[in-house]
């Protein structure tokens, strides 16, 4: 029997019943969609996330105070004490003699407060640095400039301010530039406004105000210690290098000794060492083998659902199988050879499974234009052709059972059935 007179007969068995043929693809088309829509949202997820973190910058480390360091201090022990960044420890960083590969260094000193205008008030994290910062985080402004090198130099009450501070203190963004706005009561003046920022955390990245690091140290902090360190690499690929500088020039200066720089392990060294490096290109890294672990485990828990559709595709073949049984030995008595049988009832399964992958796949796409609890789907391409493969090897799999035992018939049984 030809394959086009096989692919008829199928298709006839189908539209016999085409209620349960619809209930039957409808499995198959949420298992295929699901598997579709769910490897996009972990893809999506994992793009959030990547794309945060690099709009930090690959090429940024991030100096921080790591706690409580042990020095010697008598010969018979060691005393414990807390240890923290200094502006010394940041200009040491900038020496190109003994760190090559750090392109710049931007000192932080942040505190919270009250940012007012004119009988409007907002909450805002205020942050004094150097105007190295806004490259090195990746800080463009969208209206106004930055801050120089001279206003840190002579500590003037200038700043830049996110587009959530500069919303909730004035009619426009825009309006912000060049206005005197009280930060804890001091004044400062508008120089720029940030571009916006997305923000995942529960604190707004958007309301903040950066002014120089002088002038915050007179009016807001005090000339403390430094709270963290921003250090920019020359490149990309020299930022491992610049890590390592980092980490030699610190050891020296804040007395870390050789053993505890070279702890077994990261916990061990967080628990003796003053300070941490937190690498960008290393967190992105981590992020990214989570992401994808994160996205198959996803993607496996929608297979289940294509599981349970393939399970539905062979209780109906059986179901068919029963119900035409005389009509199987009928044509098995006037010749109809065992592989003609096996092939109709076959090629209905993977005829089911085929179309309801290609309206899962539909499926998947419509859910995937819309954004699932703050994530934007990101279709895989490679899940496309998993499931509607998987969904046709489905077809084969869970259909051969109901047509194998359709062909295997013996043609007096199946007319004597009644």
């Amino acid at each position: 029997m030809k394959a086009a007179e096989v692919m008829r007969f199928a298709l006839h068995g189908l539209s016999a019943n085409k209620l349960r043929s619809a209930l039957t693809t409808l499995g198959v088309l949420i298992g295929v969609g699901a598997v579709i829509l769910l490897v996009a949202v972990g893809n999506g997820t994992s793009k959030q996330i990547q794309a945060n973190i690099e709009r930090l910058g690959t090429n940024t480390l991030t100096v921080f105070s790591g706690g409580f360091g042990r020095f010697a201090s008598r010969a018979s022990g060691t005393q414990s004490q807390s240890t923290s960044l200094t502006l010394q420890d940041a200009e040491a960083l900038a020496d190109k003699a003994q760190a090559p590969d750090v392109y710049s260094v931007s000192p932080e000193t942040s505190t919270s407060a009250t940012v007012t205008y004119q009988g409007s008030s907002a909450s805002a994290t205020v942050t004094g640095t150097y105007p190295s910062y806004f490259k090195a985080s990746n800080s463009p402004v969208q209206y106004g400039t930055y801050f120089t090198a001279t206003d840190v130099n002579k500590a003037h009450d200038v700043a830049v301010i996110g587009t959530t501070l500069a919303e909730d203190l004035f009619t426009s963004a825009g309006d912000a530039v060049g206005q005197s706005v009280s930060i804890n009561g001091t004044p400062f003046q508008v120089v720029g406004v940030l571009k916006s920022k997305g923000s995942t955390g529960p604190s707004d990245v958007n309301s903040v105000a950066v002014a120089p690091f002088t002038s915050v140290q007179d009016t807001l902090t005090g000339y403390g210690s430094v709270g963290e360190i921003l250090v920019q690499a020359v490149s990309p690929s020299t930022t491992s290098a610049a890590d390592t500088e980092i980490t030699a020039i610190l050891d020296k200066r804040l007395g870390v000794s050789a053993s505890s720089a070279s702890g077994s392990s990261a916990a061990s060294r967080f628990s003796s060492s003053p300070f941490e490096v937190l690498n960008q290109t290393q967190l992105l890294s981590a992020s990214t083998s989570s992401s994808h672990t994160f996205t198959v485990l996803l993607g496996a828990v929608a297979a289940i659902s294509l599981l349970v559709g393939g399970i539905g595709v062979t209780n109906i073949m059986l179901v068919t199988v029963t119900e035409r049984t005389r009509e199987i030995g009928i044509r098995k008595a006037v010749g109809a050879p065992k592989g003609a049988i096996l092939g109709q009832f076959l090629a209905e399964a993977v005829m089911l499974s085929a179309f309801g992958g290609v309206l899962g796949i539909a499926a998947g796409f419509i859910g995937s234009a819309f954004t699932i609890d703050g994530v934007k789907p990101v279709i895989v391409p490679s899940s496309i052709f998993l499931a509607v493969g998987v969904s046709v090897l489905i077809g084969l799999f869970f259909g051969s059972y109901p047509a194998n035992r359709a062909a295997s018939m013996r043609p007096i049984e199946a007319l004597r059935y009644e």
